[in-house]
Order: structure tokens, then C-alpha cells, then sequence
């Protein structure tokens, strides 16, 4: 970490906080899905930065990689419980950031991730283990009564890498990775209204690279020289403007080229709440680069 590149992701940091405060004010009922995250991603790039990941934004149980399909006809409603989940890179170092917006009568969930979120930055510093982050979380959470998302966690950050050591877990456990000065790591606490445990949601509309390999499909073959230049972070099936679009993808997916993110949700109507911060650790605490 050298002045360079801790500017880079203080400046990642910065674009991505402002692009958010943006979507956390465009999120209403009546308003399209598709059209607030098409115009946030591009509030990203015309500023400058490129974009991290799509744009997640999750709907109600859904906690985690929704994000809007081509013609995508979603729109907000009265009652939702809404997750923006932002990433913003530049140069491939990354600010992630996340914010809940509530348009029923969901304060108090939303009260307990933010909550969750600050109780843990506030024990940040070198030494201090991830099982003492995942404490404080849980212990604010389960203190609005609600049940901490045990099997999502904050992470590592480095360049062109989201989720790197250490696993910042959203509940508490002895020891774990002990954190050190220099480190960048996202933390994200979940509180649930439901089982406290997500699965796999059968939509997809992310997918990133985990392999090379000799691909003989042309349409394959096109459709991955788009997707190397993202250096494996993950990029959404609308952002590709191809012939053949859907047989290459599914062909780099079954060949192990890419893989999938499906949507993560909880129990069916349960609500779950999100917030985040991306930080650097000093040798004093933290810097957050988000806020």
C-alpha cells in the first residue's frame, strides 16, 4: 500500500458513495428497476471509473446478486425492502458499498445491518480477529431481534479482486484472520427477518470468468474476448451486445470458462436488510473509503 494506490481506492471510494446516495434517492415506487441501475452504472462511468461489478440490486428476501435483466419490466413497490450493492474500481482497485431503502415499514431491520455495520468498523485495527467483527455484528443484530445472514460474509479487496482474505464472518467464532495494517476489506452484514440462511435462486444474470481455455464456438470465442478484459471481476449478460449471445454464454459456462451468480435469498417472504463499507486498516484503526 503506497500513497498511489491507497488515493485510488480513496477515489473509488468517493465515486461510489456519491453514485449511491443518488440511487438510494431514485428508489421509489412506480420507478423501473432496470432503469435506475442502467443509470447508476453510467453515473460510474462518467465519472471516470469503471465498474466493479453490475450494479446488485436485491428485492426483499433476495439478499445478494440480483440485478437487472435486458428488458426488465421490475419495478419498485410500496412494501419493498431494496439492497443497492455498488462496486466501483479504478485502475482495479475496488470501493464496495452498500445501502438498504426502505419503502414499507421496515426501519428497525434496516436500523440493524447499519447498526451491525458500525458496532464492527468501531473495532477495526491491526490485531483484532474477524471472529470479533462477526461478534459485534451478530450481537447487533440479534439485538433488534432479528437473525444475522450466517452464511454471507464481508471480504478482502486487492486489485481486480472482490473477495480475497479475510472472510469478515456476520456471525461471532473464536479466532479467524487476524487483521493487519494495509489490508482493504468490505464489510457487509445481512439481518434477516427469516431463516438467517440464503440458497440459490434459479436467476442469474451475472456470470464472471474463472478459467482460459481453448474456446472453438466463434460466438464463444467473441463473447469471451469482452469478458477477459474485465480481468475476472463480473459483468451482467445485458452489458454483452452480441450475436448468439445466450449460446455463448451457456457454451463458456458448461466448458468451466465462466461461472454463474445466482440470485441468494432467504426463506420466501422474509426481508432482509444490507449495509456495507469498504476500509483501509492503518495502524490506528481504519480508514473507510465509502463514507
Amino acid at each position: 500500500m503506497n500513497d498511489e494506490i491507497f488515493e485510488a481506492y480513496r477515489e473509488a471510494g468517493r465515486i461510489a458513495h456519491r453514485v449511491l446516495v443518488t440511487g438510494a434517492s431514485m428508489v421509489r415506487p412506480g420507478a423501473s428497476l432496470l432503469e435506475t441501475v442502467e443509470a447508476l452504472e453510467a453515473m460510474v462511468l462518467e465519472a471516470g471509473a469503471g465498474l466493479a461489478f453490475p450494479l446488485n440490486c436485491s428485492l426483499n428476501e433476495a439478499a445478494a446478486h440480483d440485478t437487472a435483466s435486458e428488458g426488465d419490466e421490475r419495478i419498485f413497490a410500496a412494501g419493498d425492502l431494496v439492497k443497492l450493492d455498488l462496486g466501483v474500481h479504478m485502475d482495479g482497485y475496488v470501493a464496495d458499498t452498500a445501502v438498504t431503502i426502505d419503502l414499507g415499514d421496515h426501519g428497525p431491520l434496516v436500523d440493524a445491518a447499519r447498526t451491525a455495520l458500525d458496532a464492527a468498523i468501531a473495532l477495526v485495527r491491526p490485531g483484532v480477529t474477524a471472529g470479533e467483527l462477526g461478534a459485534a455484528i451478530q450481537a447487533a443484530i440479534e439485538g433488534y431481534g432479528y437473525r444475522p445472514v450466517a452464511n454471507l460474509t464481508g471480504h478482502g479487496l486487492d486489485r481486480y479482486l472482490l473477495h480475497g482474505p479475510p472472510s469478515v464472518p456476520n456471525v461471532g467464532h473464536a479466532g479467524g484472520a487476524v487483521l493487519a495494517e494495509g489490508q482493504v476489506v468490505a464489510i457487509e452484514p445481512f439481518a434477516s427477518t427469516g431463516s438467517g440462511l440464503v440458497s440459490e435462486a434459479s436467476r442469474a444474470e451475472i456470470f464472471g470468468q474463472v478459467a482460459t481455455r481453448p474456446i472453438r464456438l466463434p460466438a464463444a470465442r467473441r463473447a469471451f474476448e469482452l469478458v477477459r478484459e474485465r480481468q475476472g471481476m463480473p459483468f451482467s449478460r445485458r452489458w454483452l451486445d452480441l450475436p448468439k449471445r445466450e449460446i455463448a454464454l451457456a457454451g463458456l459456462v458448461r466448458q468451466g470458462v465462466l461461472r454463474t451468480y445466482p440470485v441468494l435469498h432467504d426463506v420466501p417472504g422474509s426481508f432482509v436488510s444490507q449495509a456495507e463499507h469498504t476500509l483501509v486498516v492503518v495502524e490506528d484503526g481504519c480508514v473507510v473509503t465509502t463514507a
